[in-house]
């Protein structure tokens, strides 16, 4: 089965610094499908080049690691059950190291352009 699978927030660092990889994923003996709990052994297995605990724990992510399948949060549609399919285009990004991009930023600017920020945020999004 053909899957892209993006690395961001520093996880790409776990897989020789590419961020994008176009794979192909046999599904496993006897299976009729393929679920995200099998790409995950697969990407442990075949990605991960170095220190595959900073990506998961167990058979899932680690907490912190955002995954979306197809642009949709992974909760929605069952997690380690999650049914994939051909050309589907999984996202795993570093949550954690997202937010901490954004609070440095945040921090990097005067209180004047915080203030307009906040501003245009406060009538775009709540109004």
């Amino acid at each position: 089965m053909h899957l892209t699978l993006e690395f961001g927030g520093g996880l790409e660092l776990l897989c020789e610094s590419v961020k994008v990889h176009n794979v192909n994923v046999d599904m496993p003996k006897g299976a009729d499908k393929l679920t995200m709990k099998d790409l995950l052994a697969w990407v442990r297995t075949n990605l991960i080049k170095e220190r595959p605990e900073m990506f998961m724990k167990g058979e899932s992510v680690r907490p912190g690691v955002l995954v979306l399948v197809n642009d949709c949060d992974w909760e929605l549609s069952g997690q380690l059950d999650t049914t994939l399919e051909e050309k589907d285009v999984m996202l795993y990004e570093n949550a954690m190291k997202s937010v901490l991009s954004g609070v440095l930023y945040l921090s990097s600017l005067s209180s004047a352009s915080i203030g307009r920020l906040v501003y245009v945020l406060w009538n775009v999004v709540l109004l």
